[in-house]
């Protein structure tokens, strides 16, 4: 890993422009912990970060569908600005998520190093249930603790992944363009992943 500090654990959420599937993303997993355990002691649990593989949406804010959908279900579009995909982006993340296998090839290509703990979202989503929680170091609600616990999880999720590809159903569509009920379909998908990863974290 390029990781060399401890905390917070840091997930970066990666789509093609950046303004609809990963902000998402990066926004609804920032609820679901901070709704489990909000702070500890003013220090963040967890980093979610995200960036797209294009750079022509850099600098602008969130969809304006993608931005309603987050605050409709509690989260916030403050302060986003869409990224470009830098190679230290990934070097200072624990776990990437891409919304499609292509965006994964994308990803290992920059970095081949970061393979093991690379996953597209519905992928990630589909393995955690199977993960033995019994075999994850103690869940608290500490930077360092959940770092720990984040980590032994995507190398329980890698180990199941074994060498098999991500299914096609794995991919996020993208709603960019597309109506109300498509976004919403996605933030439900979204959060089929996010939702049992932050209980993951925090029990």
């Amino acid at each position: 890993m390029g990781r060399t500090d401890l905390a917070p654990f840091t997930v970066l959420h990666v789509c093609m422009g950046n303004i609809c599937r990963s902000p998402m993303a990066e926004r609804l997993l920032a609820r679901a912990v901070r709704e489990r355990a909000g702070d500890a002691d003013g220090a963040p649990l967890l980093r979610s970060v995200s960036a797209g593989t294009g750079g022509w949406h850099e600098g602008e804010e969130m969809n304006p569908p993608a931005a309603r959908l987050v605050r409709a279900r509690r989260g916030t579009d403050e302060n986003f600005l869409a990224r470009k995909l830098r190679g230290d982006f990934i070097d200072e993340a624990d776990l990437i998520l891409t919304a499609t296998a292509d965006q994964y090839d994308y990803v290992v290509a920059l970095r081949p190093d970061a393979a093991a703990r690379t996953f597209v979202l519905g992928e990630f989503g589909r393995l955690l249930g199977a993960v033995d929680t019994g075999a994850l170091p103690p869940a608290e609600p500490k930077p360092e603790a959940v770092h720990a616990r984040g980590t032994a999880i995507v190398e329980a999720v890698a180990e199941l992944r074994g060498v098999e590809a991500a299914q096609p159903a794995d991919d996020l569509d993208d709603p960019w363009g597309r109506g109300d009920q498509t976004f919403q379909r996605v933030a439900d998908e979204i959060e089929d992943t996010t939702m049992p990863l932050a209980a993951l974290l925090l029990p």
